[in-house]
């Protein structure tokens, strides 16, 4: 029996789409089996990162590499533990542009108790996804340091300023200015508090954890971390990328470590250290410079050079002071070279010191040079200067041992008979001499005095 056609191409097309429905729907609960099994083995991951102490190149270095990593590694949640005084403004704004871009919810959790997130740390934290803080904890004085630190400014006050700020002046106002928009921008990024964000630039306000939580300044309070990721189980988190809803059920923390790189940075960013390094690598130098062929002064003093001008470029540095220990270096170099009795000496000496308190153009405290390296270093200078010194004036004061002036006063010998000009002998060599009297062959006689290459002697009775 032969079907009709049109009943032939209906039976077609049921039985074809009911073979890519059931072949679709296997896909389908093959993949959800799948990714069940696949969550199973890999439970949610959370990068934790401790932060301590001011916040410079090298925290700010190992910041940014680890969530570039962890978003790279599709990690659930990047949690940053703080507790800081502040930090420099570049290394604060370097994570906090990281933070912004990030493909990965960054939780800011100020702990553990007793803990802070002051000046650098306050904006850090508006500018979280998650701002959280353990009890006994506090945030805010996100004043900018220069302005609080005692000026040193010429700048004319502008007394028509109001409130608090009333006497500062027009460059503090910028500041001032510049940091309120800044952490306002970041707290209405994130729907906190923009009025006491204010605040905490201008007045310095400052808050404990219950009432940061109470004012909507941090989203939550925690004891312990485990406490802080129980309470964002389900949590919605808004990416620039849209929002996520943070699955951390049977988390699995993969706390980051700083590498050899980074406690590398973190030594040579030290301002005392990175002073020393570049004067072990100024004074290297000149000692091959007076010395070739050394070796090992020109090349310690190279890779020190090298290692010390890398780490300040990384620092808040102020070229006048930099430019005053150059000079100073060179006027006490010129010293040794040409003696001019302490004159250049002491003036590289007075440069070098003003050079080293003004080298580092911030008033925090972990980013100055401290006083006792600075006078030891400028004690070892005034010590190696007075030793060229003392050793130039010596030289001074001895008579010659080299040279022909070393001839006057000592004895010669006649080697033919002559009136006038003739030839002598004198501490083997020939010279010839000029004597008012007649010489006799073998006569001795004394030097008196040198004209060009001719000797002025006479006879000896």
């Amino acid at each position: 029996m032969q079907l009709p056609a049109r009943l032939f191409w209906l039976l077609y097309f049921a039985i074809s789409a009911s073979f890519f429905f059931s072949s679709f729907t296997a896909e389908t609960l093959a993949a959800e089996t799948s990714n069940v099994n696949a969550s199973a083995r890999h439970p949610p991951q959370v990068w934790t990162l401790d932060i301590q102490g001011a916040i410079g190149p090298a925290s700010a270095d190992l910041f940014m590499r680890a969530l570039e990593e962890a978003n790279e590694a599709g990690a659930s949640l990047f949690l940053l533990r703080l507790d800081t005084p502040g930090g420099l403004d570049k290394s604060m704004r370097d994570m906090i542009q990281a933070i912004l871009a990030s493909s990965t919810p960054v939780a800011a959790y100020v702990y553990p108790k007793g803990a802070r997130a002051a000046s650098a740390g306050t904006y850090i934290l508006f500018s979280s996804h998650i701002a959280a803080m353990a009890p006994a904890t506090n945030l805010g004085a996100a004043t900018p340091i220069s302005i609080t630190a005692p000026s040193s400014s010429p700048s004319k006050p502008d007394t028509d300023a109001e409130g608090d700020e009333k006497g500062l002046s027009t460059l503090e106002h910028k500041q001032i200015n510049d940091a309120v928009a800044y952490i306002q921008g970041l707290a209405k990024l994130r729907g906190r508090n923009t009025e006491w964000a204010e605040q905490a630039v201008r007045d310095a306000a400052s808050l404990s954890a219950e009432e940061a939580l109470q004012m909507n300044v941090v989203d939550m309070m925690a004891d312990s971390t485990e406490q802080l990721l129980a309470q964002l189980e389900g949590r919605e988190v808004k990416l620039d990328n849209g929002a996520v809803t943070l699955k951390l059920s049977g988390y699995e923390l993969n706390p980051i470590e700083p590498d050899w790189r980074n406690r590398f940075l973190a030594i040579i960013t030290d301002p005392s250290v990175a002073y020393i390094l570049l004067l072990i690598g100024i004074y290297g130098l000149l000692l091959e410079a007076y010395n070739p062929g050394a070796a090992l002064p020109g090349i310690l003093g190279a890779i020190c050079l090298l290692t010390g001008l890398y780490a300040l470029q990384l620092l808040p540095i102020s070229y006048a002071g930099l430019g005053l220990i150059l000079l100073g270096v060179a006027l006490m170099t010129a010293e040794s070279f040409a003696p001019s009795f302490g004159a250049l000496g002491l003036g590289g000496v007075a440069a070098f010191i003003l050079g080293s308190v003004m080298l580092m153009d911030t008033h925090l405290p972990a980013y100055q040079i401290a006083l006792p390296v600075i006078i030891a270093v400028a004690a070892l200078s005034v010590l190696v200067l007075s030793m060229l010194l003392h050793f130039a004036l010596k030289s001074r004061k001895q008579a010659l041992v080299s040279g022909a002036e070393t001839l006057v006063g000592s004895l010669a010998e006649a080697i033919a008979d002559f009136d006038g000009s003739g030839r002598v002998a004198a501490q083997g060599q020939l010279w010839m001499a000029y004597c008012e009297t007649p010489v006799k062959q073998g006569q001795k006689l004394r030097i008196t005095g040198i004209q060009g290459l001719t000797l002025e002697v006479e006879a000896i009775s």
